[in-house]
Parts: C-alpha cells; structure tokens; sequence
C-alpha cells in the first residue's frame, strides 16, 4: 500500500500512541480521521499535524458505544469519500488483583466494573470499530488495511486480567480478520508494544518503573513513535497480513 492519498482512521488519536500514528503517517502524506473521547486531545493532535500538507478531521467518539461507532464511521466515509486504514489504537487500563490478600485473609478484588471496563473499551470497541471500517472499505471496493494494537501483556500480567485477555482478544481477531477479510483485499494485523513512553509509564512511581524496565533487554522504554514505524511497516509491505508485530525492546525473548 502506498500510504499518500490514504484515509487512516485512529482510534484513541488524541495522545500517546495514537498521536504519535497520526503524525507519522500524516508525515508520510496519509489524510487522518483522528477519533477520541476528549476533545481537547484531538485539537492538539491536530495541532501537531498543521504544518503536514494533509487533511486532519477529528471526531468525538466513544468507541464502546455501538451507535456513536457506527455514526462516526459513516460520518469519516462521507467527510473523505473513502477509507483505506484503520489503526484501533484507543485503550484503557483498571488494574487490580483478581483476588488480593493480606496477612492471609481476602482483602479486595477485580470488581466486575474493572472487568467490564476495559473489555468493553479494549475489546467490544475494537470488534466494533473494525466490523465498522471493514464495512465502508468493502462498500468502497478498493481494499485496505487493520491494525489492531494489542500489547506484550496479551502473554499474561499480573494484576492485569482485563487488560490481559483483551489484547489477547485483539491479536486473535487480527489472525480470525485475515482469515475473513482477504478476498475483499483487506489486510489485517496486529502490533504488540511492550513498555512505551505515555502517560501510563509517567504515572508508574520511580522505583517500579525502574525495576520493570530492568526486565527489558534494551534497558528502557519504548517510543511511541517507534510503535508508529510498525504500522507503517505493516501498511507498506503487502504481503504482511494475520500476524503480530511485537515491538518490546525484547521482553518477549
């Protein structure tokens, strides 16, 4: 796929990852459908990208919410007259142990509004904005490509059982995608970061966040735009489809 001319919808493209995505590939001569639940995210998103000759629209989104997905996608297919890539990117995190005890009795646990939470954003979002954009990319008969961003947690984290099974769930619909979508011209993949630069690292204390990356072999964090390079990697190369990209800084060795 060359990217130039493409209409890239990124969910969660009001920060981290997601702003980072629609500025690499803005840079790279993409149109962006920037997608998030806060606004004033999405304007300095779009700030970042005033200076790329490309077009940049944004639109407030929840993406759990099957009726505001299935408007908003409607609304970018007429905005653009096309669309070409979506990057499922937008996530949450509500971390707690599953059952956590203390001086041996059951002190607390994942509440199911935890759970409900982040599979409702992470991963009924991701189902529906994908069902959404594969939609208009068939109507629009001329192919495109998903990437579903799942993470290095999808192996298992504890204190992450939400998290954990949704990223696995993501990766797993990229594969299944692949699979349904590839006689459309549909390409369908998944990139799994490890520990990356965002706000989420930001608001780790001193000392976790440095015994946690002592466990990566590079010895730091990722970038975010390190994690756009893959996607545009997987754009790029055609005969990239049902895999995932690990960009970990080999965690996962």
């Amino acid at each position: 796929m060359q990217i130039q001319g493409k209409v890239v919808v990124i969910t969660g493209g009001g920060r981290g990852i997601g702003r980072a995505m629609a500025h690499a590939l803005a840079g790279q001569g993409a149109n962006i459908a920037a997608l998030d639940m806060s606004t004033e995210d999405l304007e300095k998103t779009r700030a970042l990208c005033a200076d790329l000759s490309t077009t940049i629209r944004t639109y407030r989104c929840n993406v759990a919410q099957e009726s505001e997905v299935v408007n908003t996608f409607a609304q970018i297919a007429a905005d653009f007259g096309q669309l070409d890539v979506l990057i499922n990117n937008a996530g949450i995190t509500r971390d707690a142990l599953l059952v956590k005890v203390k001086d041996g009795q059951v002190s607390g646990s994942m509440s199911l509004a935890q759970w409900q939470a982040v599979i409702d954003v992470n991963l009924t979002g991701v189902f529906l904005c994908g069902r959404e954009a594969a939609t208009h990319m068939i109507k629009f008969g001329h192919g495109g490509a998903i990437i579903n961003i799942s993470s290095v947690s999808r192996a298992g984290n504890a204190g992450q059982s939400n998290y954990s099974a949704a990223k696995a769930g993501v990766a797993a619909m990229a594969v299944t995608w692949a699979k349904e979508l590839s006689r459309y011209g549909i390409r369908t993949a998944a990139i799994a970061p490890g520990f990356v630069q965002t706000d989420i690292l930001k608001d780790m204390k001193p000392e976790v966040l440095e015994r946690t990356l002592a466990a990566v072999p590079l010895k730091r964090a990722g970038l975010a735009d390190e994690i756009a390079h893959g996607a545009i990697f997987i754009l790029t190369n055609d005969y990239f489809t049902g895999r995932v990209l690990e960009i970990d800084g080999g965690l996962r060795i």
